[in-house]
């Protein structure tokens, strides 16, 4: 029914969060099925909850392939604790091995928040990359870029742009008649933003993983499903094994055998049939099955852990042939951190957050004052107890400052029982904001020197 749907808005100010019913309705997998070694508290908590072809990064990171991880900024106010989420599942990513993009969105940040270049370029390295460093980002590993000089994103952007229309946009992202041109822009930029890792100038073909707030998956849907309307060849499941059918379009009919008469060049056709016959055969196949008249080949043996590493072959082939060669991309989704008065955190209303330049008394204001999930009376809370999952203080030691997964458990336990007070909780949460915090002014100090580093 209509009304039983769940709309995600990466531009709105509340969002569901009926996570179980997300995954179900966008098509997205749950990570209660993905093992991770050494997994990171986010992941260990179930905060982020699922993903889209994740086990393509995975299975690359287990063969040693290279592997990238991509992430953006807004260029526009402070940084909050929401933000450091994105950038914890970064930093883990890097050191499982992966190749770190960043791209400041200094051109939608003009468009839309009437930010100059200049004092974008000024927030960046200033509010952003300089907490990067201090939270652990290698900038030998790590790029960061502004779409404003990056002219590849853009002329991407219009590429991928002939691949869809207002209809695709409308559906996506809800877009109407009102919807200003910059946000109907800002999408296909910011696919140009998430693919142009993978151009041999910028690391070459390799699987990619964007780590977001389930609010961004519009972009990733749309990303995702422009990168598959370029590809030439596509992998799919079979009644035995895997197949492997050809793309004809107007951009490769000639080269794939098809004259502009509509007649087809068997011997073109024949020779792109043995390009992806060798290509597949590269890889240890032979019982592989070609017939060019359907447009298909066929592997029987394949399974579908193969399916990665054949795909990645074909892209290659595609690119030896003068195709664009993309890979959609994986992406990881996390649950929203709470604000600070139960809402969603946001940048434009800083009592709703903490923001990482916070100063330790203003961060126990904001704790003290914060959202609880304790009774109204202490008789009530000890008779009921409380509710830490609506406690903001047992929220944020859960999110971010409380590493110790049996202790969590113990407070959690005890505050449902009533044995923890509420303004308990909240000075424990203070004493560990305060470590967090103090810890991270100190090593903003002493990576103050590496910043510029990080930029191309």
């Amino acid at each position: 029914m209509m009304n039983d749907e769940v709309t995600i808005d990466p531009w709105g100010s509340s969002q569901s969060t009926d996570y179980s019913r997300i995954i179900e309705q966008f098509g997205l997998s749950s990570m209660s099925n993905v093992k991770l070694n050494d997994p990171s508290r986010l992941h260990r908590r179930d905060i982020v909850f699922a993903h889209r072809e994740l086990d393509v990064v995975l299975e690359a990171k287990r063969k040693g392939d290279p592997f990238g991880v991509l992430t953006g900024l807004m260029p526009s106010g402070m940084m909050h604790l929401g933000h450091s989420m994105v950038i914890d599942q970064v930093n883990w990513f890097q050191k499982q091995g992966g190749d770190v993009t960043i791209a400041v969105a200094d051109l939608e940040s003009t468009a839309t928040r009437g930010i100059s270049l200049a004092e974008g370029r000024k927030i960046a390295s200033q509010e952003y990359v300089a907490n990067y460093a201090a939270l652990g980002l290698d900038p030998e590993k790590t790029t960061v870029y502004f779409q404003s000089e990056r002219s590849v994103v853009q002329r991407l952007g219009f590429q991928l742009g002939k691949r869809t229309n207002l209809s695709e946009l409308e559906a996506i992202y809800g877009f109407d008649g009102a919807t200003n041109l910059a946000h109907v822009q800002a999408p296909l930029v910011q696919a140009g933003d998430i693919l142009h890792p993978q151009l041999d100038e910028y690391g070459g073909l390799r699987p990619v993983v964007v780590p977001v707030g389930v609010d961004q998956d519009p972009h990733l849907r749309l990303t995702r499903g422009l990168a598959s309307k370029t590809n030439w060849f596509n992998v799919s499941d079979a009644k035995m094994g895997l197949q492997v059918g050809v793309s004809v379009q107007e951009d490769n009919a000639l080269i794939m055998g098809v004259e502009a008469n509509g007649r087809v060049n068997k011997e073109k056709q024949k020779d792109v049939f043995a390009k992806i016959v060798a290509a597949i055969s590269g890889l240890g196949f032979s019982d592989i099955m070609s017939n060019p008249k359907h447009g298909t080949v066929n592997i029987p043996s394949a399974t579908p852990r193969d399916k990665s590493s054949i795909r990645m072959a074909l892209l290659a082939l595609e690119r030896s042939m003068g195709g664009m060669g993309l890979l959609a991309p994986s992406s990881t989704y996390h649950r929203f951190a709470v604000g600070m008065t139960g809402d969603k955190m946001s940048s434009s209303k800083p009592k709703t957050t903490l923001f990482l330049s916070d100063d330790i008394a203003t961060a126990e204001k904001k704790i003290k004052k914060s959202y609880s999930g304790g009774q109204a009376t202490l008789e009530e809370h000890r008779r009921l107890g409380g509710d830490p999952d609506k406690d903001v203080a047992y929220q944020y030691m859960m999110y971010f400052f409380e590493e110790d997964d049996a202790f969590l458990a113990e407070i959690n336990q005890g505050y449902r029982a009533g044995k923890i007070l509420a303004g308990e909780m909240k000075q424990m949460c203070i004493e560990r904001a305060t470590e967090w915090l103090g810890n991270l002014s100190e090593m903003r100090d002493q990576t103050a020197h590496l910043v510029e580093q990080f930029f191309d």
